[in-house]
């Protein structure tokens, strides 16, 4: 089992390094096959040996090698990030025994949810073409893939979960978008009941501590626009990762 999660592990952080490409040109509109990777200053083609996760990174000491620019330090962030997650869903659900499809599918969400995240982070948008397919992959594997939630839980958690996040972006359209609505429809697609409210719970109570700090650090003014993609994103991954455990807690306190 813990051959198969570092494996998957190391699998993340390839995942992660294609992340990166999807996090840049999507938002760009730009296709993310073609063309092949290349320093986005200079245009250089990079080469195998430059495309290997994190290590690349700091064996190039963070510079493209032909014109010596500077490589952010998010693309190895993300490659790690990825690759760590990857090895705690694969971990969590060898141990609960969940269906080996139902493993990839949790990968994919939790892939596409970085992507979003970082999206979001540098455009305040969340794009159709992630957001969409991930609602319908969402909705799909429920019902024909065993595992938990099943297909009309799914379905009525997606529409539950999106119809709240429509009626707060209809009254309160400065503060939610429509991206926000159709993730948290996929959200509650892979989630399903009760674990999508605590995901959304999650989420809030992070984004409302981030803004506070961020308010009395004066970084942010009040009323100035805080995506929320990635507050969701790390709601639903600690749902996903640890919600049985945070339920059971719960239940055993109020008692």
């Amino acid at each position: 089992m813990y051959l198969m999660s570092i494996t998957i592990g190391f699998l993340g952080l390839v995942i992660g390094s294609f992340l990166n490409v999807v996090i840049y040109r999507v938002p760009r509109g730009e296709s993310i096959v073609s063309p092949g990777s290349h320093c986005t200053a200079c245009g250089h083609a990079l080469r195998a040996w430059e495309l290997i996760p994190v290590l690349s990174f700091i064996i190039q000491k963070g510079q493209c090698r032909n014109c010596q620019a500077s490589i952010s330090w998010r693309y190895p962030a993300v490659e790690l990030l990825t690759g760590i997650l990857f090895f705690l869903t694969a971990s969590f659900s060898l141990y609960m025994g969940i269906h080996l499809a139902r493993l990839v599918l949790n990968l994919v969400f939790v892939a596409v949810l970085i992507a979003l995240a970082f999206i979001d982070l540098d455009t305040f948008r969340l794009p159709d073409v992630l957001t969409l397919p991930l609602l319908g992959l969402g909705l799909l594997g429920s019902f024909f893939i065993p595992g938990n939630p099943a297909g009309w839980e799914s379905l009525l958690s997606a529409l539950g979960a999106g119809g709240i996040f429509l009626i707060i972006a209809l009254v309160y359209p400065q503060g939610m978008g429509l991206g926000d609505v159709k993730l948290a429809a996929a959200m509650g697609a892979f989630l399903g009941f009760p674990s999508i409210f605590l995901a959304i719970f999650v989420g809030s109570l992070a984004g409302a501590f981030v803004g506070t700090v961020l308010l009395m650090t004066g970084q942010k003014r009040f009323r100035q626009q805080i995506p929320f993609g990635p507050y969701l994103a790390l709601g639903a991954i600690l749902t996903l990762l640890w919600g049985t455990q945070i339920f059971d807690w719960y239940w055993t306190w109020v008692r």
